[in-house]
């Protein structure tokens, strides 16, 4: 298994993700070879086994390292005080999150019918982690009574594909810059949850 000349584990590595990463969202994870990863990092098709397992560890990889990100991230910046200012926060949160890893957000979403169950299962929880962190500022909003929703769960479920969806259309330069669009998308949100001053 040759390396290149100049390829190095801690530039290879890191390029082999990401280039598998954009592979993955461009042409879907099925039609992506592993050889042609290969090609792309510059590296003989043997020597990506000295840098992951097979291809499923990539896919799992991107999707988990996302994952993982976006719960740092939140749990970094999540704000106090009341249920409605936490959820207006967390909306524009997740659009700016989203909006600077547009592949990863496809592949996050997109590719889950081609994880491995035990795999799927991983995601699954790492999601679960982030829904819950929304679905703790509804209930909260339901107790002061400055949020109404019939369901909790529902909600959020509903209200995290509609921020996700921003990053399925949004196009710089187009009708409405991304600063209108999210806080357009905001007061959707506020709405949707029955928010009250």
């Amino acid at each position: 298994m040759a390396r290149k000349p100049g390829s190095r584990a801690e530039i290879t590595g890191p390029k082999l993700r990401e280039t598998a990463l954009r592979l993955f969202a461009r042409d879907g994870y099925a039609a992506v070879s592993m050889r042609q990863i290969a090609a792309e990092v510059g590296v003989q098709a043997g020597a990506l086994y000295l840098y992951t397992a097979d291809k499923q560890s990539l896919l799992f990889d991107a999707m988990s390292d996302h994952m993982e990100a976006l719960l740092a991230a939140w749990r970094a910046e999540a704000p106090k005080g009341d249920a409605r200012d936490r959820l207006e926060h967390f909306a524009r949160f997740h659009i700016r999150f989203h909006a600077a890893r547009a592949d990863a957000v496809f592949i996050a979403y997109m590719e889950l019918r081609n994880l491995t169950p035990e795999n799927f299962a991983r995601i699954g929880a790492l999601r679960s982690c982030y829904e819950a962190e929304l679905e703790s500022i509804l209930r909260a909003g339901q107790d002061e009574g400055t949020l109404t929703v019939p369901d909790t769960k529902l909600a959020t479920m509903a209200l995290i594909a509609m921020l996700t969806g921003v990053n399925t259309w949004f196009r710089e330069g187009g009708r409405l810059s991304r600063d209108r669009v999210e806080d357009i998308y905001v007061d959707m949100v506020l709405n949707a949850a029955g928010a009250r001053v």
